[in-house]
């Protein structure tokens, strides 16, 4: 798991190519006039899921986690806190869906509040939970590129 802010992307492209592409897209792209959804970067192994919403209570936010892509989520406006967790300890809720790259867990773990402006990358160990409110019940719009590791 990566946490920092977009204007600091740029320590991280040595990460991985293709997260690279990510960044640039994120740096390059007005995002806020963006309409909800997907955006192809590099075909199916890199691309952007444009979504607004109101956070969720905790209790209705499920864990996750994805075997093929890595998720840099990437806060446009608004806030939420997002839970962390390493995958080996959250138990299994909902097998893995391949067509969708998801498997839904449970268990618990750590947050951090994510305002605007800041990124989290959540690699295939990395169990997390987007989405919870953070009681301002703040409209949030976000991106998340997906990015194939």
């Amino acid at each position: 798991m990566i946490v920092d802010q977009l204007d600091n992307a740029a320590l991280y492209k040595s990460v991985n190519s293709r997260l690279a592409k990510a960044f640039d897209y994120l740096k390059n792209t007005d995002i806020l006039s963006l309409e909800v959804g997907k955006y192809p970067i590099e075909g199916t192994d890199v691309f952007a899921v444009v979504s607004e919403y109101q956070a969720k209570k905790l209790e209705d936010a499920k864990w996750e986690a994805h075997k093929d892509y890595a998720d840099v989520q990437f806060i446009a406006a608004g806030e939420e806190k997002m839970g962390y967790a390493p995958l080996a300890t959250m138990e299994v809720k909902d097998a893995y869906n391949a067509e969708k790259d998801i498997i839904i867990l449970k268990g618990s773990g750590d947050y951090v509040t994510a305002t605007a402006g800041t990124f989290i990358v959540f690699f295939p160990q990395d169990a997390h939970q987007p989405c919870v409110s953070t009681g301002k019940n703040d409209k949030v719009k976000k991106v998340v590129v997906k990015v194939r590791v």
